[in-house]
């Protein structure tokens, strides 16, 4: 039995961080990030509209943070995205996680447990 994705329900850390990520993750750089939905921070790095300052929400989020969310690009996403992780390969919550949960009220996440972890 598969554990559902917490991230479905949360989006706290879209809500919380800025997103960067070298700038040819752009369309624009060959990338899959759709360029308009992003803006220049340096002359390397790009971040999603909308993290570059607080309170942060990325714009491609949907959605209310803690009930219901998703992301309106998910399969063209950046780096940044795709890499960040509620646990680590053991299981335990990933404190970045926690620190964006905790911003929106929401409870941190549970360890998981051996037999509930996922592939």
């Amino acid at each position: 039995m598969a554990v559902e994705n917490p991230c479905i329900s949360c989006g706290a850390c879209c809500a919380y961080f800025r997103v960067s990520f070298y700038w040819s993750e752009a369309v624009s750089g060959g990338g899959s990030v759709p360029d308009e939905l992003t803006m220049q921070v340096s002359p390397h790095l790009s971040c999603m509209q909308g993290t570059a300052q607080k309170p942060s929400r990325c714009t491609a989020l949907l959605g209310d943070v803690g009930s219901a969310v998703r992301c309106t690009i998910y399969e063209n996403r950046s780096s940044t995205c795709r890499n960040f992780n509620t646990h680590d390969a053991a299981g335990n919550v990933n404190c970045d996680c926690s620190k964006a949960r905790a911003y929106h009220g929401l409870p941190p996440l549970e360890p998981l447990l051996p037999s509930r972890k996922s592939a």
